[in-house]
């Protein structure tokens, strides 16, 4: 540690346009007030009392310190590298400071804390900011079809000058071909060999798996031709029949489902099954199981229980006709709601029956793909919905999972009249990585 008065060129100039920002803890006795004189800091820790002998030379973006020293509330702002921390009163003592290293990465690197008093001296530690693996959490479409592009999407895609990003799919095939790269998101032709499976991203700071595979094709429910071992139809009054579509040039992988008609902006005011819905019920006796019976599916259910496992299909709704009204409700319903046997539509306005509802357009006023085919995900752990958005008091199951229906209805949010065209394949049920 030591005390500098004369700053880089960087840093001085961040002074010169910084401005004093802390939070003033309101409910405290007595007015905090900036002490006078240097900071000491003797060494961080983490801030958990009872960990107190775990000593930190570094730590990563966003996380908790605590600095250690004296006179500790003579700080009056604070950098790490050339990143200004927010600073918390209510969290300062003379002895103690507690901070969240900025989520930023430094543009100019010194692995220092800077500490700058009111009098503008400066007093450095020596404290490494780590950055973090790139973090791979989605794709644009995990179906989409070798020679087109794809976006992941994630956090920390650093390309260095002089390590530059790359990215590796399953079988160590290379991607050659990166259109763009931001921090939170990477854009890549995907390559012609192309296999199924998890998708590598290294940076200068190590390589992040994704939390998904492309071309996931376990535990499909529905893929409307069974190409991937997932039923040809639904079964029940909707069986997907009048809205089935056969392979053609809007297909991603076969064939598909499509909604469309009208909609009326007005909550619930369109009731269109035919056009705009799909159900199963189960009828086991002839040849219609109960889904969560399925032997993959009833695997991943003992695995990892309900709330780790989540429902994902590939959408695409063209620009010209989008999406402005209603809301997509997946109702997924247990043998006591509805089987074949039993069939009824009750369930679709039953506040007891819990389900998850899919609004892409809520805050937005429209939604479209562009013509382009997108990967959606609910967590089966959101299911928790009325038919009108509220929250539902049954709590979701596995008892639950036995049939399911698809209908775009409803969903407690106004939009306006529309006439949306909604395609959608591959309906699956996976865990949450």
């Amino acid at each position: 540690m030591k005390n500098n008065r004369y700053m880089n060129w960087f840093f001085a100039a961040l002074l010169a346009v910084a401005g004093f920002f802390m939070v003033a803890c309101e409910d405290e006795p007595d007015k905090y007030e900036v002490a006078g004189g240097k900071p000491t800091v003797k060494y961080v820790r983490v801030p958990d009392v009872a960990a107190s002998d775990s000593l930190l030379t570094g730590a990563y973006m966003e996380n908790t310190i605590c600095l250690v020293g004296d006179n500790l509330r003579s700080i009056y702002e604070l950098y790490f590298n050339d990143q200004r921390a927010v600073l918390n009163t209510s969290y300062i003592t003379d002895h103690t400071l507690i901070v969240n290293v900025p989520r930023n990465i430094p543009a100019v690197v010194t692995d220092k804390i800077y500490m700058v008093t009111q009098a503008k001296d400066t007093v450095t530690y020596d404290f490494k900011v780590l950055v973090p693996a790139p973090a791979v959490n989605s794709m644009s479409c995990e179906f989409a079809k070798p020679g087109t592009e794809v976006t992941l999407i994630g956090d920390y895609f650093i390309d260095d000058p002089n390590v530059p990003l790359t990215i590796t799919m399953a079988g160590n095939v290379e991607v050659t071909n990166i259109t763009s790269i931001t921090k939170t998101a990477v854009s890549f032709i995907l390559p012609d060999d192309a296999p199924a499976g998890y998708i590598n991203v290294e940076s200068i700071y190590g390589v992040g798996r994704s939390k998904f595979r492309y071309y996931d094709t376990r535990n499909i429910l529905f893929d409307w031709d069974g190409s991937h071992g997932g039923l040809a139809t639904g079964h029940g009054w909707r069986d997907g029949s009048k809205v089935l579509k056969p392979a053609d040039e809007n297909s991603i992988d076969g064939a598909y489902i499509c909604f469309s008609g009208d909609l009326d902006g007005a909550i619930g005011a369109t009731w269109a099954e035919d056009a705009f819905s799909f159900n199963y019920w189960p009828d086991p006796d002839n040849g219609y199981p109960e889904l969560s019976s399925r032997p993959e599916f009833a695997a991943m259910l003992e695995e990892y229980g309900v709330n780790n496992l989540q429902l994902k299909f590939e959408v695409n709704v063209p620009s010209s006709n989008p999406w402005q009204s209603c809301g997509m409700q997946v109702i997924f319903t247990g043998n006591d709601v509805v089987t074949n046997a039993t069939g009824t539509n009750a369930y679709f306005s039953l506040t007891s029956v819990p389900r998850g509802i899919w609004i892409p357009w809520k805050n937005t006023g429209s939604y479209d793909t562009g013509g382009k085919w997108t990967t959606v995900s609910m967590n089966l752990s959101e299911f928790n919905k009325t038919h009108e958005g509220n929250k539902c008091d049954v709590t979701f199951d596995k008892t639950m999972l036995t049939g399911v229906t698809f209908f775009v209805w409803a969903g407690g949010v106004a939009g306006q009249n529309c006439s949306p065209v909604i395609m959608i394949d591959n309906i699956r049920i996976v865990p949450i990585e």
